[in-house]
């Protein structure tokens, strides 16, 4: 069967080569949202996704919205008390200017001591490397109009960002000159995998945490859908080719069967076509990716890894698997002798 799907390959591959093209820019385009998506994602989100598993709290009367979430020193001494590797933390956007008085968006984040989070001294600050791009230094000293403080840059983090902006890393004591509060709005406990209860506080996975973010859900679930809609205009190509093929090759397939060829046999033979379609294909896509992820300008938030690579590759196998499977169903029913009286050669 293997020789014979080979055989009709050659014998109609003009048929095939178009299928195959449509594969491979359907596939290509899938990659390219993915990749996408995966990089406005950690633009999005960095900070919150290089976190362990774990657990956010927030008040409930913030009902999901962390910036009106305040937990009070009391509540946060006594989960401090109860797990030791619990920390607080505040997420506030704002802006710092420069010495020419150019502003610089950013997310200003503070945390209670922790492993995973950077901590300077008062007066200090630091940033996600993406603000070097505007000029931004170390040594160099910006001003806050909210406080009328200064702050000193003292370095630079990779991928640390924050609803597209990079993260400011502040000492607790600006944080609460500048919003004038005391009081954290989240906390987090990392590597449980039940989620202790709190009295007035509610708890979110770290991906229940990211849907809580308006700005992160609503772009994620349209690039989603765009990417799921295209693996399945991909199935329906390859369920209509093979239907195509199928209802011209009856009179063929009788023969076959006439002959003693199993059903199973012939099966066999299309998935092998859509088989070797399908890996050409992705193998061209993800080679195209590749280069375009290692030349995409250094502005585009593109980020195509091998996870993403993998999984897609086997969503589209067995896409390519469902979708010529149902086209072929008509074999099972072809009867020898009436599809050669077709003469449906």
């Amino acid at each position: 069967m293997m020789n014979m799907a080979w055989k009709e390959m050659k014998r109609n591959k003009g048929r095939f080569l178009i299928l195959g093209s449509i594969v491979f820019l359907v596939s290509f385009l899938t990659f390219m949202i993915s990749g996408l998506a995966n990089g406005l994602s950690e633009d999005n989100a960095g900070l919150i996704k290089d976190l362990p598993e774990g657990h956010f709290y927030m008040t409930k009367e913030a009902n999901k919205t962390y910036n009106l979430s305040r937990i009070d020193n009391n509540t946060q001494n006594d989960i401090f008390a109860k797990n030791s590797n619990t920390f607080a933390l505040s997420i506030q956007m704002g802006f710092l200017n420069n010495h020419d008085g150019k502003q610089q968006s950013v997310a200003f984040v503070t945390s209670t001591q922790s492993k995973w989070f950077q901590h300077v001294k008062k007066g200090e600050v630091i940033f996600d490397r993406s603000v070097e791009d505007n000029g931004i230094k170390i040594g160099d000293t910006l001003t806050n109009k909210q406080s009328g403080g200064k702050l000193v840059v003292k370095g630079f983090v990779h991928h640390s960002k924050y609803s597209h902006v990079p993260v400011a890393y502040i000492n607790m004591d600006d944080y609460k000159e500048m919003f004038r509060t005391s009081d954290m709005q989240l906390m987090y406990i990392p590597g449980e995998d039940k989620a202790p209860t709190f009295t007035g506080l509610q708890a979110f996975s770290k991906d229940q945490f990211l849907n809580t973010i308006a700005s992160y859900k609503a772009e994620q679930m349209s690039l989603n859908m765009i990417i799921w809609f295209l693996i399945v205009i991909s199935g329906m190509l390859f369920a209509i080719f093979f239907y195509m093929m199928n209802v011209q090759k009856m009179g063929l397939y009788g023969i076959l069967k006439a002959i003693g060829v199993k059903t199973s046999s012939l099966f066999r033979m299309m998935w092998t076509q859509m088989a070797v379609i399908t890996v050409i294909a992705l193998i061209l896509s993800i080679a195209l990716s590749e280069v375009f992820n290692h030349m995409a300008p250094k502005g585009v938030p593109f980020q195509f890894t091998f996870e993403i690579t993998f999984q897609l590759s086997v969503v589209f196998l067995i896409i390519g698997f469902i979708g010529s499977t149902l086209s072929g169903l008509q074999i099972k029913k072809v009867q020898p002798l009436q599809a050669i009286q077709q003469g449906e050669m």
